[in-house]
């Protein structure tokens, strides 16, 4: 290269280009993620079409860098290209949730089968695969621009190797315990496009060109900070209590006359509710009661009880209101739900609250308990190390011998060999007794597990002296529901348990049950007969 601009001539600029080229790109795999947990779930699925696309365009990308580097061995083309990957993705902020619900839409009339795996794909390769090839065109392009010799060749890949290495941890880290949790996934994506658009710049202003590309660049940069800073993931409430983000999960607290409501997906159910005037939630919390009642406890209030994915304390609350003050601890993992509980969903002090993943908790400690809630089960995604013979085996070690495992299942249906036969038939392998119930006007299943053989008698016997009608009516619902489970072969063990394409499963066919109705009309009046009849 003869006419190398200054700023090239010293090999740090390239290497910080690198650098922050790698950090950038780990960032918005990141992003990625947590854009699309909201609408998609965070499972192992989507990780797995995350980082298989983005493996594309990165491959793509270095095909093309090496060629345009060869061909046209000019900088300015490299850092054009740094440019517009900064616009677009500054541009997800405001284009990105609209984009998502768009192929949603499109898609759920189009698929029978594995929906959540093509929308999620679809999303993945419109939104993020372009900015990420013009990433990807970075490393070889610099390669051609920093190897002034052969005799230098090797160690100048090296370091060019060990600047974007660094930059892609430093790239994994920050996003994820500093400016997720801090300011948010749209004002990440802001944030390192910022710092590319800078890096194009400080390039583009020291060789004194592209200043229409340039201004053009920062204009629409600045747009998008403007428009995309603040919006809401579900941009179609108008009226959320609370709307955030932790290292875990996105968070939505939203209130009516009789709720307070937790979610930690818009399109996908409630996590945890509050009832502002003393009564049952009508969820399955109201079926998990009958868990201290069949207990040999003389009463339920005697229980102590522990509740593996505590949520905002829906539990517990509704327990002791019913049940009187109980020796009651939670685990949760995520601190900042456990806030929100303080805050919004009136979980007292007195309930003690430990972060903490739930299989871990109970490998620390070595007390017992009368009764185990095990609700760790969120949206579609199900932590397969608490579904296994393992976890289950750990579970029972942990209660009295008189004491009772309650399991809430929320993705019922499936056929044979669904998520939930799995569940049960693994717990059955583990306890002597199991029993199930499933929860009216929902998806969730309940069930019992304990070691002793009369806990439906202590049930009806406990139900008889209860105070409140309503709870007693509940509970009498219940135990007319409950189905005694005979275990099968279905067996899950932490070295195989595959919930995520069990749940998949599931969820093909709850969509499909809950947009047959639609479907019928698109196919015979199109889409205006579907428009028609939402509105």
């Amino acid at each position: 290269m003869t006419n190398k601009p200054a700023i090239l001539k010293n090999k740090l600029f390239l290497y910080l280009t690198e650098f922050f080229a790698g950090m950038s790109v780990m960032a918005v795999e990141l992003g990625a993620s947590r854009l699309l947990a909201p609408y998609f779930s965070s499972s192992q699925i989507v990780w797995t079409i995350i980082i298989g696309t983005i493996m594309i365009a990165m491959a793509l990308g270095n095909i093309y860098g090496g060629r345009s580097a060869d061909r046209h061995p000019s900088p300015g083309r490299l850092y054009g290209r740094i440019l517009v990957a900064a616009v677009w993705i500054a541009a997800i902020p405001v284009v990105g949730k609209y984009i998502v619900l768009a192929i949603s839409a499109v898609l759920i009339f189009a698929v029978n089968t594995n929906f959540l795996i093509w929308a999620a794909f679809a999303a993945c390769m419109v939104i993020f695969v372009f900015p990420l090839f013009l990433l990807g065109t970075v490393t070889p392009s610099l390669a051609k621009y920093s190897v002034d010799s052969l005799d230098d060749s090797g160690r100048t890949v090296g370091n060019l190797g060990a600047f974007n290495t660094v930059g892609s941890i430093i790239g994994t880290f920050v996003p994820t315990f500093i400016s997720i949790p801090a300011v948010g996934t749209s004002v990440t994506f802001l944030l390192f496009a910022g710092i590319l658009l800078a890096l194009a710049l400080v390039y583009f202003i020291s060789s004194r060109s592209g200043a229409v590309k340039s201004s053009v660049a920062g204009a629409l940069f600045l747009v998008c900070c403007l428009t995309g800073s603040g919006n809401s993931f579900a941009f179609w409430e108008p009226d959320l209590t609370y709307e955030g983000e932790s290292i875990y999960n996105y968070l939505q607290v939203k209130e009516d006359e009789r709720h307070v409501i937790l979610s930690t997906n818009v399109l996908f159910g409630v996590q945890s509710v509050l009832m502002k005037q003393e009564g049952l939630t009508g969820m399955y919390y109201d079926y998990a009661m009958a868990a201290p009642l069949m207990t040999t406890q003389a009463a339920p209030a005697d229980c102590r009880m522990l509740i593996l994915g505590m949520g905002t304390g829906t539990y517990a609350t509704q327990c002791n209101r019913y049940f009187g003050e109980m020796d009651i601890q939670g685990v949760e993992i995520d601190e900042k739900i456990t806030q929100l509980a303080r805050t919004y969903f009136e979980l007292p002090e007195s309930v003690q609250v430990t972060t903490y993943d739930g299989r871990a908790y109970l490998n620390a400690i070595t007390d017992t308990y009368d009764v185990i809630m095990v609700d760790a089960y969120q949206d579609i995604t199900i932590p397969f190390q608490m579904s296994s013979v393992e976890f289950f085996s750990l579970v029972k070690e942990h209660l009295t011998e008189g004491g009772v495992m309650v399991v809430n299942m929320n993705m019922r249906g499936g056929g044979e060999g669904n998520i939930n036969q799995y569940l049960a038939d693994t717990i059955a392998s583990v306890f002597d007794s199991v029993y199930t119930v499933d929860v009216g006007g929902t998806t969730n299943r309940e069930l019992f597990a304990m070691d002793h053989g009369d806990a439906l008698d202590r049930l009806d016997g406990h139900r008889a002296s209860l105070a409140d009608e309503s709870l007693s009516a509940m509970m009498e619902r219940v135990q007319n529901g409950l189905t005694a489970y005979e275990g099968g072969d279905y067996i899950m063990t932490d070295d195989k348990a595959p919930v995520e394409l069990l749940g998949m499963r599931v969820i093909d066919e709850l969509i499909r049950d809950e947009v047959a109705y639609y479907k019928d009309i698109y196919e015979r009046q199109g889409i205006s007969g579907v428009l028609e009849s939402l509105n």
